[in-house]
């Protein structure tokens, strides 16, 4: 079994870091985690039977989904679509955690060293591009759905888009902040590791990465407990996102395109043909979708059935055509959680970010706050730009997430018990 764990671990981690090859396309996308689920799931029930969690965490969505597809507003084939791989990446990476023991520090670790890898795949790519060298920027014969630099300069390193390195880089980002600021080796041993995964971010384009770093510096701030801290933090992000701006030509376009969305509902071609039209044209169906199934939503699987009925695409109220390329996932977590389960999994969503967070408090030195607070930040990434239930190990991250806080408790227990000494 020893012989076998470092090509298990490579399993793993390939699952979460690598959804960028799709071997199929139809009846739905044949993802490369299914084919690394299917041949471990044997392994796992062996050796720690069916666990009940996975399915306790589906029941309230399944009885609401088969309600709703009575009703009309949602439909089977969809359904059992998404509840399925719901199904078989909760429960996969259930099994995972219970393969490293609960050990969460060591999962994460072994996060940040293939994060720094993707990050630096994603350096090489960048240079190759500038050189014009195709072979090293262009990954597309192996990873088919991913893997380019876009026209106007856009890496992807490993994943998707170029806005999924800026979700899943933006854990080890947090790390390398802290490192930075606490001049500290904590998961990177040498300095320019830190500034390599930062650098990445960078160049990566990405206006969701640079809201992650945003995010986490408030985070940072938080716990380390002093308002002046926080105030520099806020002030240092607030002239990143300035330097972004008027930097980066993409970040730029977006920037002003969501402004004039969701500001002055301002409809004109240069708004809506931009991602951030994609949000807002979202937001509107999810929003509707609420209105009229406001405590269980409209069903798992369902945002494709109210996209078709509320979607400005849809109504004429903009007549543009090829925006129609994330009706299934409603571009965020946030938006697909209200359109598909109401405040049942709006309020089970923010629950567990409320309930499992670990802050500094008084104990500054434990490094479970870092822990809490990098997941944090692709949590709420995901929350806000990525709506795929189980893209790149979601529920991978939010396991940690949960037993971080579980680890933590645990230690401040066994810390806080009497010491008596022997006679």
């Amino acid at each position: 079994m020893q012989n076998k764990k470092p090509f298990i671990d490579f399993l793993i981690y390939t699952s979460i870091f690598v959804d960028s090859i799709v071997f199929f396309k139809a009846p739905f996308e044949g993802y490369l985690h299914y084919f690394i689920f299917l041949p471990l799931f044997p392994f796992f029930i062996t050796k720690y039977g069916i666990p009940k969690a996975p399915f306790q965490i589906l029941l309230l969505p399944t009885i609401a989904g088969v309600y709703q597809i009575f009703m009309g507003n949602d439909e089977l084939f969809q359904f059992f679509k998404v509840f399925f791989g719901m199904l078989l990446s909760i429960t996969f990476f259930y099994y995972v955690i219970l393969y490293y023991e609960y050990d969460v520090e060591k999962m994460f670790f072994m996060y940040l060293k293939w994060a720094y890898a993707t990050a630096i795949i994603g350096i090489v790519q960048y240079i190759s591009f500038k050189i014009h060298f195709r072979p090293g920027y262009d990954y597309h014969w192996i990873l088919n759905k991913g893997g380019i630099v876009t026209a106007d300069g856009r890496i992807s390193s490993v994943y998707l888009e170029p806005s999924q390195v800026g979700i899943m880089l933006a854990p080890a980002a947090f790390v390398a902040i802290v490192n930075l600021i606490r001049n500290q080796q904590y998961g990177y041993d040498k300095k320019y590791q830190n500034y390599i995964i930062l650098f990445t971010m960078y160049i990566a384009k990405s206006s969701t990465g640079y809201a992650g770093i945003f995010f986490a510096i408030i985070v940072i701030g938080l716990n380390l407990g002093y308002l002046s801290y926080l105030l520099m933090f806020i002030v240092v992000g607030v002239i990143g996102v300035y330097t972004a701006y008027n930097t980066v030509e993409a970040f730029h376009l977006r920037t002003d395109a969501a402004i004039n969305l969701w500001v002055y509902n301002d409809f004109g071609i240069e708004n809506v043909n931009t991602s951030s039209f994609v949000q807002y044209n979202n937001a509107h169906v999810a929003f509707q979708s609420l209105k009229q199934n406001p405590l269980i939503g409209s069903g798992l699987g369902s945002h494709p059935v109210s996209y078709a009925k509320y979607s400005y695409t849809k109504t004429g109220r903009v007549k543009l055509k090829g925006f129609d390329f994330n009706a299934q996932d409603a571009n965020s977590l946030l938006l697909r959680l209200m359109s598909e389960t109401g405040l049942m999994g709006l309020l089970f969503m923010f629950a567990i970010i409320f309930k499992c967070f670990v802050g500094s408090g008084n104990n500054i030195e434990s490094n479970m706050w870092i822990v809490s607070g990098a997941i944090l930040t692709l949590i709420f990434l995901y929350l806000f730009r990525q709506g795929n239930y189980f893209l790149n190990g979601f529920p991978f991250f939010v396991w940690l997430y949960y037993y971080a806080k579980k680890n933590f408790v645990e230690q401040s227990e066994r810390n806080t018990l009497p010491h008596y000494a022997s006679t």
